[in-house]
């Protein structure tokens, strides 16, 4: 197992292998995407309460279980290049926190678009925004620590510490609406006996949910590996695609 790790984690494999990968799905991505848009906001039934403006959601939500979906890859990531040393991984940790900070980013802006209407206020210190907002906190300090040193190893291995501490705060932002008394309605589709959302909402929904996390991968691999040859620049294998590309 560790032999696997080692080798399909090491530069040359990494960047090979995921070329493919990469392709795929950006394909399903686009899929996806036009699929999942044009079910949420053409053909989905307006909200009995909310009307028109609850179509935020298919954006909100999906956006919002990035933002933790990525912390916890990662935390992962960080664990992997702290325990075996994996170069792939220690750059996995640093493109997962710009990646991870613009979904977070997104959930909070949709929200506070969402809330207007339905709270009268864009922004109120709710548990669930307070902790997302934090998440948000979390993923800059592992940017700039990623890049505060001038041995990127030396860089990858503080950011992974502070993401991996920063783990605490997944479970907060998930159970806030059960913890607390806050303004943000409760889970509505990862729920143990059936979700409260209507099958024409919860499919275009999950659709989009897909489609972010393939997203998410196809921009990963793409910056990753470019990361990749840049700190390889001197590598003989790299040099050898350099003068194929050339």
């Amino acid at each position: 197992m560790m032999q696997f790790i080692h080798k399909y984690g090491s530069p040359r494999y990494y960047y090979q292998w995921s070329k493919g990968w990469q392709k795929w799905l950006s394909i399903i991505t686009v899929v996806l995407l036009v699929i999942g848009l044009y079910q949420g906001f053409f053909v989905a039934p307006p909200d009995y309460q909310q009307g028109e403006s609850y179509r935020i959601i298919f954006i909100h939500v999906p956006a919002a279980w990035m933002s933790m979906f990525v912390y916890m890859v990662m935390a992962f990531a960080g664990i992997m290049a702290l325990v075996w040393r994996i170069k792939v991984a220690e750059i996995v940790v640093g493109e997962c926190a710009i990646l991870g900070a613009s979904f977070t980013a997104m959930a909070l802006i949709t929200g506070m678009l969402w809330g207007k209407p339905m709270w009268g206020t864009y922004w109120v210190w709710d548990a669930r925004l307070t902790s997302e907002l934090v998440l948000l906190f979390l993923y800059f300090g592992v940017i700039a620590l990623h890049g505060a040193f001038d041995d990127p190893r030396t860089g990858a291995k503080a950011a992974s510490i502070l993401a991996i501490v920063g783990v605490i705060n997944i479970p907060i932002i998930k159970y806030s609406v059960e913890w607390w008394n806050t303004l943000h309605q409760p889970a509505t589709v990862a729920k143990f006996d059936k979700p409260s959302m209507h099958i024409s909402m919860l499919i275009p929904l999950l659709i989009m949910a897909v489609a972010f996390k393939t997203y998410f991968l196809s921009l990963l691999f793409m910056r990753s590996r470019s990361e990749v040859l840049a700190r390889e620049k001197n590598a003989s294998w790299v040099k050898e695609i350099l003068k194929e590309q050339s």
